[in-house]
């Protein structure tokens, strides 16, 4: 029997610029009185938290700054902040501001400091044990400071597990965040190689949750067996689309952006709102295989460093992981759903001509040359003697794989990557 029926969740929802300034007359309306403010370093010295924590110090709650938080979480790094918030509690909420890692971090403090047990008992299965929670996790606000991971809006906490060299997550609908505040006065201010690689996340959740397999086309679920990632559906299409109709206007010229320039200020709103579209849209679908890809390319780098991010130490940044398969992934599920993949490709760009599989992939490759991202998994390090690696490390992401339109097996995995290992 097919599935008859498709969910639909999201925060509580506050935008604009100056947003940011009024979280603390909410999170006291939550009867809240002590807080624990996540962020990470560079956040903090560019002042960001420091609007916050005024905010809520300013409606009389006592604040604790956690800044410790890692740019790409990991195991390690997330412990170390449950360990923190442990030690410093008990905490009435938490309130996370920087990107989706300093997010990610708050989605593990806020369930940690309320459950049993150590981090590794919630992650994803196989890596984890999947444990669900037995207590309420402490409510979450998230602010983020960067226009594209949609952390603020999503069910996931992403980590590098570094033993295993793997990135995965954990999964649970009592991770979504009660209240999502996007200022893009916030986000105007980050590097424009950080507004490149988060963009591309932006794009992508809004291409993988369109093109994603059809609610209908899963079999039918007991109440019990829902998920968060329900798969392609009417309502989260329409939030995919007009992110990609957002993006189409504002994503080059938000990378190009000068100071000072009332333009750039109009294309960081405009990503900002993109990105929260975006996030509503596959918070809910879900997204496929240049997600699933992204993990292994995460978190097997080497020695790349890139433009714009902390230089200490190699990383591949998230959106940029994600997006350096995404134009072959999306010419092998083409035949899955031509109309879409057509469709997003003249969403992104209205100048786009033909009928074929090329005409999306295409699109994409254009838009990541023009604004700077690498030129495929050879620019960032990987080779022909990577391919294996990578292969067995997405194919441990079938939380992801099943979301993608048509089904996925590893041969099929290692052409998508040796593809993309050059793009142009």
């Amino acid at each position: 029997m097919s599935e008859t029926v498709f969910t639909y969740a999201a925060p509580a929802l506050k935008f604009g610029r100056g947003a940011s300034r009024e979280i603390g007359y909410d999170v006291r309306g939550w009867g809240a009185r002590r807080v624990l403010l996540v962020t990470d370093a560079g956040v903090a010295a560019a002042g960001h938290a420091g609007t916050v924590a005024e905010s809520l110090r300013g409606h009389g709650l006592e604040v604790v700054v956690y800044d410790g938080a890692r740019v790409e979480p990991t195991d390690v790094s997330l412990e170390h902040a449950v360990a923190f918030a442990r030690g410093e509690g008990p905490f009435d909420a938490v309130v996370a501001v920087g990107g989706g890692s300093a997010i990610d971090t708050g989605k593990a403090v806020a369930l940690l400091v309320t459950n049993p047990g150590e981090l590794m008992d919630y992650v994803n299965a196989p890596v984890g044990k999947a444990r669900a929670p037995e207590q309420p996790v402490l409510p979450l606000v998230a602010v983020p400071t960067t226009t594209g991971t949609g952390s603020e809006s999503t069910t996931i906490c992403v980590m590098d597990v570094l033993a295993l060299k793997v990135k995965t997550g954990i999964s649970h609908a009592a991770l979504r965040p009660r209240l999502a505040v996007v200022d893009p006065a916030l986000s105007a201010t980050q590097p424009a190689g950080v507004t490149a690689a988060a963009g591309m996340d932006i794009l992508c959740h809004a291409l993988e949750s369109y093109t994603a397999r059809w609610y209908a086309d899963f079999d039918a679920k007991t109440p019990e067996q829902r998920v968060p990632y329900c798969g392609s559906n009417p309502i989260a299409d329409l939030w995919s689309e007009r992110a990609l109709d957002l993006l189409s206007t504002a994503f080059r010229d938000a990378v190009r952006r000068e100071p000072g320039d009332p333009g750039g200020d109009a294309a960081a709103d405009q990503m900002a709102l993109a990105a929260t579209f975006a996030g509503l849209g596959f918070g809910n679908a879900g997204v496929h295989i240049p997600h699933a890809n992204a993990y292994p390319i995460a978190g097997r780098v080497r020695d790349f460093t890139p433009v714009g991010y902390p230089q200490d130490e190699p990383m591949v940044p998230h959106g940029m992981a994600v997006s350096l398969t995404a134009p072959e992934a999306f010419r092998f599920t083409f035949d899955a759903s031509p109309e879409r993949h057509l469709r997003a490709a003249r969403l992104l760009d209205p100048t786009a001509s033909g009928q074929g599989p090329d005409v999306l992939p295409d699109v994409v490759a254009r838009l990541m040359q023009d604004i700077g991202i690498p030129n495929g998994l050879g620019a960032v390090g990987y080779g022909e003697q990577d391919v294996d690696d990578l292969v067995t490390g997405a194919l441990q992401q079938q939380r992801l794989l099943a979301t993608a339109p048509k089904q996925v097996t590893g041969d099929d995995l290692a052409s998508i990557i040796t593809a993309s290992l050059e793009h142009w």
